[in-house]
């Protein structure tokens, strides 16, 4: 078996916050195989996106990868320096779209200079061959060619979006992560931009999608990796995820957001917040929030652990998880543990 893109192995970072340690990711584990498209989802502040920074050596000065072994087709990549990922793996290899595309590109400078100066440090690209794989990229995501020397300020929030995309993809990076790209921007152009990322597939693209909204992720991806309180909760395939979720949170979660095959569904609501946890923490995150939560529950940190064994990939870190069925539970969250 080929290894797959990306592999995540117990990955922990933490931060120095006025001289306190806080975990901002703790034991996190996920795969993405070539050519899928997985959703990370989980509330603000769960995680994801100190995650995908980890990922691409992005963290902020006072982060710190605790342990832990990231592998990018198969090579460690989690202790190299950034000049390292720079000149290996950022842009060519693996590439990232953020959340705010305005703070993203330089305002004084052409997009097309932009694309070239990232060319220049990955590519022995002419600036000709740079410009025009830029028009091809600008191509695929909806906007002119032609539009490649303008500058950002001369673009729409959506327009500029889409710019950011085309930066992503015209070195053909084999992994893009896509951190909540639709923020700030109406219905209609968020659409039109998951079009657009959907279209990737067929240049054999493999996206992490960052999101709180777990909806999106059953319509566009192929696998699913759940965060709570810098935890993975569960991760597999979403069909798996949507009829068959084995953790409280993944429960929930879903429960909040609307359905279309069920357009009287009443929406939950997760009472509570997340903890905020130090080092080594152990209980599960979830725990004061759960209404299915026992006494073991605060016993120790979960480890992800495979729910079948017919060969389908699907993990939980629940220590209830063959317990839980969504049809029959309390509907009164104590934030003790109950007996139950």
């Amino acid at each position: 078996m080929n290894d797959p893109i990306l592999d995540v192995t117990d990955v922990t970072v933490t931060y120095q916050d006025g001289g306190q340690t806080v975990t901002a990711v703790s034991d996190a584990s996920l795969t993405i195989n070539d050519g899928e498209y997985l959703g990370l989802v989980g509330e603000s502040g769960s995680g994801k996106s100190t995650l995908a920074k980890t990922i691409i050596g992005a963290l902020d000065d006072n982060g710190t990868i605790e342990s832990g072994t990231i592998r990018y087709k198969g090579r460690e990549i989690q202790d190299m320096g950034r000049k390292q990922l720079n000149r290996e793996i950022r842009w060519k290899e693996i590439s990232w779209i953020p959340q705010s595309s305005m703070n993203s590109l330089d305002p004084l400078k052409r997009i097309s200079q932009q694309a070239i100066e990232l060319a220049k440090v990955h590519t022995d690209f002419t600036k000709a061959e740079t410009k025009e794989r830029l028009s091809e990229a600008f191509e695929v995501v909806g906007l002119p060619p032609n539009r490649i020397n303008d500058y950002p300020h001369e673009f729409s929030g959506g327009m500029n979006q889409r710019a950011i995309i085309a930066l992503s993809i015209f070195l053909e990076p084999s992994l893009i992560i896509a951190d909540e790209p639709t923020t700030a921007l109406d219905v209609i152009m968020q659409d039109q931009i998951f079009r657009y990322l959907e279209e990737l597939r067929d240049r054999g693209t493999t996206m992490m999608l960052i999101t709180h909204d777990i909806s999106l992720v059953f319509e566009f991806c192929d696998t699913i990796s759940i965060m709570h309180a810098a935890q993975i909760a569960e991760s597999g395939p979403v069909g798996e995820l949507y009829t068959d979720p084995r953790h409280p949170y993944s429960i929930l979660l879903q429960e909040a957001f609307p359905d279309f095959h069920e357009t009287n569904k009443e929406l939950s609501e997760i009472s509570g917040y997340p903890p905020q946890l130090g080092p080594n923490p152990d209980f599960c995150s979830f725990a004061e929030r759960c209404p299915w939560a026992g006494e073991e529950c605060y016993d120790g940190q979960p480890e992800l652990e495979s729910v079948r064994d017919d060969g389908v990939y699907h993990t939980v870190a629940c220590v209830r998880k063959d317990e839980i069925d969504r049809e029959n539970r309390p509907t009164q969250l104590t934030g003790e543990p109950t007996d139950d």
